[in-house]
């Protein structure tokens, strides 16, 4: 019911969601909303970056207001019902049932498209008519659900939607993060300033990935991307854990697994200028593997040209960029 339910609410909301929102909707990715950011930065004025974190947003919706919010474009009682219902429900916890007063409940079908109407009218629909308009400069927003980045041509401008901010979330229940909600010089002027002054400018980080202020081959200024070092070292634990669990599988079995994993860690880390960060990754998961495979040798460590061996007849996948350099 919930599936159905989500077809019909995005029928209706496709209409009105605006073009700066990419999760959670059809025919739309986290990365059209990387190659987005990076055409805004590197085409438009944009000097200076406001990173938005939301404290467990999807805990911290004020229920009351979601369906307020829903009940200006649904006039049907019993769908809205469901919903209330639906929103409403606890979840299991070492065999205890919890129920929480705020939340959509993560996990639900229809959770994330309400969570994607919440934000549309506390952020998107409010930055889009009411700040824009008041501002000195041009300004972009791209956000994927709960993860958003405000670009702004003017400090100005940055700095009075950062003071208000805090303010309007606090209106709707949410919080921002005191130190990853932040705001920082990045474009084509701040680059040349950290050159002059022999440093980088500082990056930032959206959807998993830290951009990085850069020079092209033609000497014009871009924005490389790198795959976050807390989401590196997270993908890598999880490989050790996985490869600790399953290490007395047969070794042709780990290996489909493995290549699975890598295969998708490709698709999604695998952007133009972020070779390096896939290679790591493999390189990571070869030395995790080796670790792994010689606690099954009983105190005889496996040596590397063993280990070669092996890959030679179980090779993992090479690293490989998935995604096309999108032109300016």
């Amino acid at each position: 019911m919930q599936k159905v339910a989500a077809e019909i609410l995005n029928a209706i909301y496709e209409q009105d969601f605006l073009a700066c929102s990419y999760g959670f909707r059809p025919g739309r990715s986290p990365h059209q909303a990387l190659d987005e950011l990076r055409t805004a930065i590197c085409t438009r004025p944009m000097e200076w970056i406001l990173e938005i974190d939301i404290k467990a947003y999807f805990d911290s919706i004020v229920r009351e207001q979601l369906m307020e919010m829903i009940g200006m474009r649904i006039s049907d009682g019993r769908l809205l019902r469901l919903i209330r219902k639906w929103i409403q429900v606890g979840y299991i916890d070492d065999g205890r049932l919890l129920v929480s007063e705020t939340g959509t409940g993560q996990g639900q079908t229809i959770s994330p498209l309400l969570a994607n109407v919440y934000l549309h009218h506390v952020l998107d629909k409010w930055f889009e008519h009411v700040v824009k308009p008041r501002l000195r400069g041009e300004a972009h927003e791209i956000r994927f659900a709960d993860d958003a980045v405000l670009c702004f041509q003017y400090q100005e401008d940055a700095a009075k939607v950062m003071d208000v901010l805090p303010k309007r979330f606090a209106k709707y229940g949410l919080t921002l993060h005191p130190e990853k909600t932040r705001l920082l010089a990045f474009g084509r002027c701040a680059m040349g300033k950290a050159t002059r002054q022999g440093r980088k400018p500082a990056p930032f980080d959206f959807l998993g990935f830290t951009h990085v202020g850069a020079r092209s081959r033609k000497g014009t200024f871009t924005v490389h991307v790198r795959t976050m070092r807390k989401r590196l070292h997270r993908g890598l634990n999880a490989i050790a854990q996985w490869c600790q669990a399953h290490r007395h599988e047969p070794v042709d079995q780990q290996q489909q697994t493995l290549n699975a994993k890598l295969r998708g860690h490709n698709q999604y880390y695998g952007r133009p200028t972020n070779y390096r960060g896939i290679l790591k990754f493999h390189r990571g998961v070869c030395h995790i593997w080796r670790r792994w495979l010689s606690r099954r040798t009983r105190g005889r460590p496996m040596t590397w040209e063993k280990y070669r061996a092996i890959l030679r007849r179980h090779p993992l996948l090479p690293p490989r960029i998935m995604h096309p350099w999108v032109a300016l």
